[in-house]
């Protein structure tokens, strides 16, 4: 019995000091000064402005923890918990829900690539990489009113190793419905796309494809007669991106564009389809100091219009946790487009709803500009 005893212990010894494992925790917190003119007025009649303290201008505010376990073989699992947060209120960037961003588990090897299961960031923040501002507050994000923003439930993703400089990413969010696309009372409909990445010391290019189905019937479209949204909350999208390294300069290039299909009673001004394009050029000055040109354009299709974002700005590292930051941007509208600096919902600007459920929309009454200056400071740990 002694003999059995002292064998399991040693066994289980050699499990412990095989299986190596860490957690770390980590997070980001932004703040600034922000002023915007060119706000409407709250019955959409005429412009205001204003000065705020702003969270998140210039990056997310987040906190999480991430870990792994070696359990040989070339073989880790992986989890990781992160969510938003507003470092000018300390409310939760979700209501009631603490990991808003990744809540995932997976198994990962270093010949195989990385299997994830839970939420996530969705597929298409990829574009992350190939934006000047890095879909900062006033970037391409704003252009496309959030749709590269999203995070996705429900999912199964991969990344593969690098081959040859290439490698792979899929992910693919199940509606969690009797209907496969979703409807029926899901939360969200079935998401999924596909990312091939080619990186080398001289330039790195990136095509991306997904689609986002919505919870109502399961379709690439906004069901809703004439609901503004379409192609900013569903649809197909595709993505070509290049980031060219020459020294001290990154510049960037990027198409574009979102398609819906399945929707009915689609008034004029509100569009089905967009596309967009931008270019910007990044100068790593010194060590410490970047500074940042960038023009980002879209053009929505059944008269909604187009509009353009001229932006300037940069970065100082105090150090290599903290770093100061600033943005000077415009948004210049045609007659028929009210795009906002701010990634808003499409729609009229102003006060909408009445009591105490009145919220406030940014976007500027239709035909005119918007400008804002930020400043601020943010912090890793």
């Amino acid at each position: 019995m002694k003999k059995a005893l002292l064998a399991a212990a040693l066994m289980s010894a050699g499990v412990v000091a095989h299986a190596q494992s860490s957690v770390t925790l980590y997070g980001r917190l932004d703040a600034g000064v922000e002023y915007i003119s060119g706000l409407p007025n709250a019955n959409y009649t005429g412009s205001t402005s204003r000065v705020r303290l702003e969270s998140g201008d210039w990056g997310t505010s987040l906190w999480g923890m991430k870990g792994v376990e070696d359990i040989g073989g070339g073989n880790k699992v992986l989890f990781q918990l992160e969510g938003s947060f507003s470092t000018a209120t300390g409310a939760l960037g979700s209501s009631g829900s603490i990991w808003n961003r990744w809540a995932t588990v997976g198994v990962a090897n270093d010949q195989f690539g990385t299997f994830l299961l839970g939420r996530e960031l969705f597929i298409s923040n990829g574009v992350w990489d190939f934006d000047p501002f890095g879909q900062s507050n006033w970037s391409s994000a704003s252009l496309v009113r959030g749709r590269n923003w999203p995070q996705s439930s429900n999912n199964i993703s991969y990344q593969s190793p690098k081959f040859y400089g290439f490698d792979v990413y899929g992910q693919y969010a199940f509606s969690n419905s009797t209907s496969f696309n979703g409807g029926n009372g899901s939360a969200q409909g079935r998401e999924d796309g596909l990312q091939l990445t080619y990186t080398n010391s001289l330039f790195q290019v990136r095509g991306l494809y997904d689609e986002i189905r919505n919870n109502i019937n399961g379709s690439l479209g906004d069901p809703t007669a004439g609901a503004p949204n379409g192609p900013f909350n569903y649809g197909r999208e595709y993505f070509a991106g290049v980031n060219v390294f020459l020294g001290q300069f990154k510049i960037q290039a990027v198409y574009q564009g979102a398609r819906t299909s399945g929707e009915t009673g689609v008034p004029i001004g509100t569009p089905t389809t967009t596309d967009q394009e931008w270019g910007g050029v990044t100068w790593q000055a010194t060590p410490a100091a970047a500074l940042i040109a960038a023009v980002y354009h879209v053009n929505a299709n059944n008269g909604a219009g187009n509009a353009n974002i001229y932006t300037i700005g940069g970065s100082y590292n105090l150090s290599k946790r903290t770093l100061l930051d600033i943005q000077i941007a415009t948004v210049r509208n045609s007659k028929t487009a009210n795009f906002g600096l701010d990634a808003n919902a499409a729609g009229n600007g102003g006060d909408s709803g009445s009591g105490s459920s009145v919220s406030y929309n940014e976007n500027p009454t239709h035909g005119h500009s918007q400008s804002g200056v930020y400043a601020g400071i943010q912090h890793s740990f």
